[in-house]
């Protein structure tokens, strides 16, 4: 057993908010020690978008560069192909992008092994001490916090007046700490695909729709990439499995709605093609004694609405600021994070089961309602809340839209 000299901050998780936490604090000049399991970070199913709102909080981090130098992308322009519109409309009625938020110019496309890459080292130049490879982590929270952690078959206990549980949905640190998390049925399965050679899409276009029983994504990147995503309803478990699923899956983007849709199935599509329960989940609160949780360890959205890594930003960015505005670490020190993330994630969930519910209704009476949503959103502020809330932010748009009686007045559209 090896005692460590005692840290302000111990980032447990080195993904995308431990990592952006951590470059953040370390670079305020408070001694941060920065955890990881992996050692190299692998490509797996996980959103690689940052919403509009996010970016705002990635630049308050001062994190754009490092994000861009690792091969991110903007992109400018939404085009709602889907089954209800013709192309040429859908392409004439693009949404742009750079127009969302005053001085953002889009949505950023990343890649989520290069920005944890990225974001990581951006933590360690910061002068965070970053350990990567590490075994087993016990925390104790309290008045005097301590992270105990396995690395190279020796242990070290690590004094902190600040435990940050950074360790994603199965988070260890979240349950050590005493903090329980409720979680939704699924609402749907949905599954991502990496493709290259993807040479006929616009590097500056996302995309989202639906035809028939399925919902589909596109998050173009530089270089004829992409990450794909298809979604559908959950008794379709094991629709897109076995040894074909990468074929059967490009396949399904042989959209009518989508011109030239026979680029998906000639792409070069990676191994890792997975379909995961697309649900919410929360904590009561993500404030403990002595510690603190952050990105998905603290609950997250539906990952229909694609709002994952922009959650994470806000929380780094928030905590930061909180722990900024204090010399006195405490759970008042943290309250106006915990009040805001409370209520930014219930206009989130809100946002997502508009979504399911506006896209993931198939049939005649989903086409039509989506129909006349089209028609109706342009012109209406409140009633286009929840849905611009994924690229403004849920605080960027009118409360109201969030209200009940405007969520049943949109969903009696038809």
């Amino acid at each position: 057993m090896a005692t460590a000299e005692r840290m302000d901050v111990v980032v447990v998780g080195g993904g995308i908010a431990g990592s952006a936490l951590a470059a953040a604090l370390a670079g305020d000049g408070y001694q941060v020690l920065l955890l990881e399991r992996q050692t190299v970070y692998r490509d797996k199913v996980r959103g690689e978008v940052i919403n509009c709102w996010g970016v705002v909080e990635l630049l308050e981090l001062g994190l754009e560069e490092c994000l861009l130098k690792a091969g991110g992308t903007y992109v400018d322009r939404f085009v709602g192909y889907d089954e209800t519109v013709d192309p040429e409309v859908a392409q004439a009625n693009a949404i742009p992008l750079d127009q969302m938020i005053p001085g953002i110019r889009g949505v950023l496309d990343v890649g989520h092994p290069e920005a944890c890459e990225a974001l990581a080292t951006a933590a360690a130049e910061a002068g965070a001490t970053v350990v990567r490879g590490i075994g087993d982590v016990t925390v104790t929270g309290g008045a005097n916090p301590v992270v105990r952690y396995e690395y190279n078959d020796v242990e070290y206990d690590v004094p902190c007046r600040m435990i940050v549980g950074a360790d994603g949905r199965t988070s260890t640190v979240r349950r050590q700490l005493g903090v329980s998390l409720t979680q939704t049925p699924p609402n749907s399965l949905g599954g991502g695909m990496l493709v290259e050679d993807l040479h006929d899409w616009p590097v500056n276009v996302t995309s989202i729709g639906t035809e028939g029983d399925l919902l589909y994504f596109v998050f173009p990147r530089e270089g004829a990439r992409a990450r794909l995503y298809l979604l559908h309803d959950v008794a379709q478990k094991g629709r897109f499995s076995g040894p074909n699923r990468q074929a059967d899956f490009l396949e399904a983007f042989r959209f009518r709605c989508i011109p030239g849709s026979g680029m998906f199935a000639a792409a070069t599509p990676s191994e890792s093609c997975a379909f995961y329960p697309m649900n919410d989940a929360w904590t009561d609160s993500p404030v403990v004694p002595g510690g603190v949780l952050i990105g998905d360890a603290a609950g997250w959205s539906d990952p229909v609405v694609g709002q994952g890594l922009s959650i994470a930003l806000r929380d780094a960015r928030q905590v930061r600021d909180a722990l900024r505005s204090d010399t006195v670490w405490s759970t008042g020190t943290l309250a106006p994070y915990r009040e805001e993330r409370e209520e930014r994630m219930r206009r989130l969930r809100i946002s997502g089961a508009v979504r399911t519910t506006m896209y993931m209704t198939f049939g005649p009476e989903g086409a039509a309602r989506r129909k006349a949503y089209a028609k109706a959103w342009p012109t209406d502020p409140v009633l286009a809340g929840s849905r611009l809330a994924t690229f403004q932010g849920a605080f960027g748009v009118p409360d109201e839209s969030f209200a009940p009686a405007t969520i049943q007045r949109l969903f009696a559209l038809k």
